[in-house]
């Protein structure tokens, strides 16, 4: 067994540290649906629509094929899980949960509950297709299914998502996909994979799909304020959700149920989280960082069942055009809160999450009101791609926005200045997934 999770009850913040751096005629029919691009004209479509160009916007295109459809599969039957369903069942045309997978039984049963409220006619998963333990994805990716949705927390996200891209599933999985530079090269790997097996591939960083967003960075990127010298972003917040230890449970199935804690499974809610707004930025230059520097700590989670991540970063971030992007991320109460991306330029500035554009003195020159629900939003515009015979792929962004992320939590973790080449090619692993394979039988129920 090669898994590398943290064991211990009390795990201080030098701990954490010293972790994160050490079939019929009929069915291949449908199937051809699902798997091929009816024209490859299309394929500027769809990557216009995923990479934000509102005028494009396949949510308000024809369903041609609204008739066929659509069997997914769950692999993670937590509240994200079961709302990513329901929303994919939201969507125009025929969509069927035929399995569902998790490592806790009781969850797997709450979700199909939570499903069958709003879909009852669509959920159509039998006893021999709900599946518990570790290796439950393996056997929802064998189970007929065409696409798969990936919602466990995003530790497992680089085995899963590997494993059904070669198994030929349209795949939606939620952010971040992964936790380290190396299950990022191997999400990487497998994008490229899908690419060319003409497979979808989306990633659940909604805000690329809300039309106020959409419509904000366009006029930013055709130059309505001059050079975009500064950009800030912030997730602060108060303090999230935890689980108290139970008699007789074991420690591994603590960490799961507070996966938010544990490095090996999370990545720290600068990875976990605070991706949303780095992803923005990403999105609003089109590039990434070359490199960051920042600081952060622990001053609020100091208990026994703190687990590792920090509860604050600063990261600044610096691109190659000269960009500084200065980030900021916290967990404590009673503090200033606000979940923003706001960017200065020579000619004004912006308030991207307002989709509010003002002028050096203050006037505003462009504000879109429109309200937006990016979650149903990006199924939306999926579904749609996916019956025009469009094959959208968002899992470069999808991967380098995580990268983005884990860069920052590598320089605030050990408080130096790293560059983006040295930390993507970095082999520090927090957990090797593929053993968890070798320990089906020791999976919570």
């Amino acid at each position: 067994m090669k898994v590398r999770y943290i064991i211990g009850k009390s795990k201080r913040h030098g701990d954490s540290l010293e972790q994160d751096v050490s079939q019929t005629k009929s069915e291949a029919t449908r199937r051809d649906f699902l798997k091929h691009s009816t024209a490859t004209a299309m394929v500027g479509v769809a990557t216009a629509s995923v990479l934000g160009k509102p005028e494009l916007s396949l949510a308000r295109s024809a369903y041609a094929g609204g008739s066929e459809t659509v069997r997914i599969g769950l692999v993670g039957c937590g509240g994200r899980g079961t709302q990513a369903v329901q929303q994919a069942m939201n969507t125009e045309g025929n969509v069927e949960l035929v399995a569902v997978g998790d490592a806790f039984r009781k969850r797997l049963d709450e979700c199909l509950e939570g499903v069958a409220d709003l879909h009852p006619d669509k959920v159509r998963v039998t006893d021999d297709q709900k599946h518990v333990g570790f290796d439950a994805y393996e056997k929802v990716l064998a189970s007929g299914i065409d696409m798969v949705f990936l919602t466990t927390p995003p530790g497992f996200r680089p085995l899963h998502f590997e494993a059904a891209v070669n198994a030929g599933k349209h795949v939606f999985m939620e952010k971040p996909v992964a936790v380290d530079a190396p299950g990022v090269r191997r999400v990487l790997k497998s994008t490229e994979l899908a690419r060319e097996k003409g497979l979808a591939v989306a990633v659940g960083l909604q805000r690329r799909h809300e039309r106020p967003y959409q419509a904000t960075i366009e006029k930013l990127q055709s130059g309505l304020i001059g050079d975009i010298n500064v950009s800030r972003v912030y997730w602060n917040s108060g303090l999230l959700w935890s689980f108290g230890r139970q008699p007789d449970q074991s420690e591994l199935e603590y960490q799961m149920r507070n996966w938010y804690y544990f490095n090996w499974i999370c990545g720290d809610h600068i990875v976990e989280q605070h991706i949303h707004n780095l992803d923005v930025i990403n999105w609003l230059l089109d590039d990434y960082p070359v490199s960051a520097q920042g600081q952060g700590g622990r001053q609020v989670r100091t208990g026994e069942n703190s687990g590792q991540i920090y509860d604050h970063h600063m990261v600044e971030f610096t691109y190659a055009n000269g960009h500084r992007m200065i980030s900021q991320c916290r967990h404590m109460d009673n503090c200033w809160n606000s979940v923003s991306e706001h960017v200065h330029g020579t000619n004004g500035y912006a308030e991207i999450n307002a989709g509010k554009i003002f002028s050096p003195t203050g006037e505003q020159i462009f504000a879109i009101t429109e309200s937006a629900n990016g979650w149903q939003q990006e199924h939306h515009d999926l579904f749609a791609a996916l019956r025009n015979g469009v094959i959208p792929n968002e899992g470069e962004y999808g991967a380098k926005s995580t990268m983005t992320a884990i860069l920052g939590r590598l320089a605030t973790y050990t408080g130096r200045e790293l560059n983006w080449k040295d930390a993507i090619n970095s082999n520090i692993s927090l957990c090797d997934v593929d053993g968890l394979k070798s320990m089906a039988d020791e999976a919570p129920v």
